[in-house]
């Protein structure tokens, strides 16, 4: 039996960030992700994962939280406005130890990546189910095309090679 789980976009955030500056912190209230996972027999070993964010659709510019940086410049939000994952294989090794492999997509750019997951709750509130996951990832910028030169000034600041992205996701039914 399959059970398709929805992403709950007014719960889910993302942190984007790199050594010396945090790059954009998108709160639930005003992302817009969507997203689902499958899973097989109630099982969360293999499930298929797969969520989006837009970053272009904003109610509210995206915010930066270093006046260094140009973020809509970074990943050209208006050429592509989509950061997507989907996923590949998920490995349980136990409850909050876990491995989602998959495609990541930033700008024009797929490149398989592997996300550590904590699995932070699973409960019913008012017989809503609910499953919520922290995604965490260290990726190379320049695998992506977020060259250094995206940004206006870094005024003598070191500028990371890594990106570390902090995603909360939740799920329901």
């Amino acid at each position: 039996m399959k059970t398709k789980w929805k992403v709950n976009s007014n719960q889910s955030d993302v942190l984007i960030r790199m050594k010396h500056s945090i790059i954009a912190y998108l709160g639930g209230t005003v992302n817009n992700f969507e997203g689902h996972a499958n899973f097989n027999n109630n099982e969360i070993e293999d499930a298929e994962i797969a969520f989006s964010l837009d970053v272009k659709n904003r109610e509210s510019k995206l915010e930066q939280f270093s006046n260094y940086l140009k973020l809509n410049d970074f990943f050209d939000v208006n050429k592509y406005p989509t950061i997507s994952f989907k996923s590949t294989s998920f490995q349980k090794i136990n409850k909050n130890i876990n491995f989602l492999k998959g495609d990541l997509t930033i700008k024009d750019i797929t490149k398989t990546v592997e996300l550590d997951v904590e699995l932070i709750e699973t409960d019913s509130l008012d017989g809503n189910k609910k499953l919520a996951f922290e995604l965490t990832a260290d990726i190379n910028r320049k695998d992506f095309g977020l060259a250094s030169n995206s940004f206006h000034s870094n005024n003598g600041l070191a500028i990371g090679q890594d990106i570390k992205l902090v995603a909360n996701v939740e799920f329901g039914i």
